[in-house]
């Protein structure tokens, strides 16, 4: 027994409540086509098992109270009915029920989610026709297209948000709607650490981009048609041409960018419902989802379905394998290893590294490939893509929808094997990130390196070094500096504390007079991030950061540096003895915040090999279920 269905075993009575053995209001009706989930007995399609919570077992009855047959209550029982009386509510529509947040991550200023709204709407639906209660609860929109210094600061927020609404209100489960890139781990984490009954809805893709005769992808043709812009290639009227055709509908990225890249780990988790993460915005299948989530989160809640049923290391272990596979964003390194951490499960980089050599690239997918997310759909989604991996998958897992994962990809196909690809015509090889080692990186690095040109791969080059961003942006294309493709462009200070909050910076510029000579990619190192829809020989999370004294802080302009990804290798050639006298010399930069939330990030953010969470976040602790009566 949970210490949250004893707790509820022992809640104050309710003397308005109907009794959990009275029938339901259309118990007469016995057609096939309904399903009676609100009797907690009675099957959900999908289910992955029978029942085991009654009414009186559910956490809402702390504060509502036990049935009227007992003819009792309590003070704050009465209280909290009354309140909801308030809100307008009949007992018998929340009374023995479970009572569902809806958590909603919209916001006017959030194009990925500004359809969430609706969606709500659609999730809502699918509760009470399950015979649950839906209460919706606003949370804070992490906007990447708008928030700054970056939302990556605000991820830790959002999920102890998450965690403690949960926690601290009349609720029995959760369906979180959310895509846009740190939302997914941040209200995954919050969940998993609650650890009540909880289903995931991701906001979906938008719409392929379309300009003249070019089909853009979000972010990825940003980059690529701003360089065009930088060098002549194209114009104001081009670019202006662009600003309305590059984003043409509600979602997120339509690449394998960060977005797609965590909403399918969600999926493959079993937090979601199955083939949701692929599901175009605006398609009507994206509302018929949100609603099915709806309907399940009742049958989880009856079921006891929690994450950390769900959560398992061989989930965590499944996603990284699918992430690695889809050719996926290196920000799924940190938000998979923080969020495995909330899970109480160890990930490390050399669990990312080891599993990348065991799994192709099978997704053809922009930026590493051709094809964008509306043709992933179409071509089988996740399901199809997942019954390609069944070999290094853990099918005997369970998921929110079904008993395993073997159930669940029962019956995938694939469509399209230019999108997927079989494994015998793989994108590549190997996983699409790895991760490197050495004296510049002892914590390790990561790279993409199946976004970037080849020869690259292996390479040794003079540094040119630069302590902050707004630096580097004012002197990028300075001719002074003597740039030429074989130099390698270093970037520090950008890290989770330098950062602040580690931004996307790390897909570094090119100086624009070799762009107009035809360089398009070159080394590039920082302690950045860079957004999954980049891409280039850009090495990232490098730990530990420099602001903390890592060692990129000791690089200097004309040290050699040298990466070699076959190696796994990341190494400044410069000798132990001078990095010391350099170490010795370096003094710690002053701390960036002295009060407000800034200060608590400063003091509890952990380095990129471990997630970033927040420290006291991140620990193994009890806490304590609020008392109700």
């Amino acid at each position: 027994m949970t210490d949250r269905t004893a707790a509820a075993r022992t809640a104050a009575p309710s003397p308005d409540a109907p009794s959990p053995d009275a029938p339901s209001p259309d118990a007469s009706r016995t057609d096939a086509s309904r399903t009676d989930a609100s009797r907690p007995d009675a099957p959900h399609p999908g289910a992955p098992g029978p029942a085991t919570l009654r009414p009186e077992d559910l956490r809402s009855r702390r504060w509502y109270g036990d049935s009227v047959s007992t003819g009792s209550s309590g003070l704050r029982t009465f209280s909290h009915r009354a309140r909801t009386r308030q809100l307008g509510y009949l007992p018998e529509e929340h009374l023995g029920k479970p009572v569902v947040a809806v958590l909603n991550t919209w916001s006017d200023i959030n194009p990925c989610h500004v359809h969430l709204r609706e969606r709500a709407q659609a999730v809502k639906r699918g509760v009470w026709q399950a015979g649950g209660f839906p209460l919706e609860f606003p949370v804070s929109t992490l906007s990447e297209t708008f928030q700054k210094p970056t939302p990556m600061l605000y991820r830790n927020l959002l999920a102890m948000e998450t965690e403690e609404l949960l926690r601290s209100y009349p609720v029995d489960g959760a369906v979180l709607l959310g895509g846009c890139d740190k939302t997914t781990p941040a209200l995954l984490m919050g969940a998993a650490s609650a650890d009540l009954p909880a289903v995931f809805v991701p906001a979906g893709p938008m719409l392929p981009g379309h300009w003249r005769k070019e089909v853009l992808g979000s972010g990825t043709d940003m980059w690529k048609y701003w360089d065009q812009r930088r060098t002549g290639e194209i114009g104001d009227g081009e670019l202006a041409e662009l600003e309305n055709g590059l984003a043409r509908s509600p979602g997120h990225c339509m690449t394998m960018g960060t977005a797609s890249t965590l909403t399918a780990a969600a999926e493959v988790l079993g937090m979601t419902m199955p083939g949701a993460s692929s599901i175009p915005a605006v398609d009507s299948g994206h509302e018929r989802m949100a609603a099915a989530a709806g309907a399940r989160i009742v049958g989880m809640v009856w079921q006891d379905v929690t994450p950390s049923k769900i959560l398992t290391r061989e989930a965590y272990e499944d996603a990284v394998a699918t992430v690695l596979a889809l050719g996926g964003s290196t920000n799924a390194v940190i938000h998979l290893i923080a969020m495995a951490g909330r899970s109480g499960v160890t990930l490390t980089l050399d669990d990312f590294d080891r599993i990348a050599r065991t799994v192709p690239v099978l997704a053809n997918l922009r930026p590493g490939g051709a094809y964008l997310m509306e043709d992933f759909h179409f071509a089988g989604g996740l399901p199809g893509f997942l019954s390609r991996l069944t070999d290094v998958l853990h099918l005997d897992r369970p998921t929110a929808a079904h008993p395993t994962l073997r159930a669940q990809l029962e019956g995938a196909l694939v469509h399209d094997d230019e999108v997927i690809r079989p494994r015998e015509r793989p994108l590549a090889d190997e996983g699409g990130v790895a991760v490197l080692r050495g004296n510049l990186c002892p914590d390790g690095a990561v790279i993409k390196h199946i976004a970037a040109e080849p020869h690259l791969l292996r390479h040794t080059g003079p540094a040119v070094v630069f302590d902050d961003y707004r630096t580097m942006q004012r002197t990028i294309d300075d001719p002074a500096l003597g740039i030429t493709a074989d130099h390698v462009l270093v970037l520090r200070n950008a890290g989770p504390q330098g950062g602040p909050g580690m931004p996307e910076y790390g897909m570094l510029p090119i100086p624009e007079y070799l762009l107009k000579e035809g360089v398009r990619d070159m080394v590039r190192i920082s302690d950045a991030r860079m957004s999954g829809t980049s891409y280039g020989a850009c090495v990232l999370h490098v730990a530990p950061e420099s602001y903390v004294g890592g060692p990129l802080a000791l690089v200097r302009t004309g040290d050699l540096i040298t990466l070699d990804v076959p190696a796994r290798a990341l190494r400044l050639e410069v000798d132990e003895a001078e990095l010391e006298r350099r170490r010795a010399a370096w003094t710690a930069p002053a701390q960036k915040w002295e009060r407000g939330y800034g200060a608590l990030y400063q003091e509890q953010i952990t380095q990129a090999d471990t997630g970033c969470d927040f420290a006291f976040l991140a620990r193994p602790g009890k806490v304590p279920e609020p008392y109700a009566g």
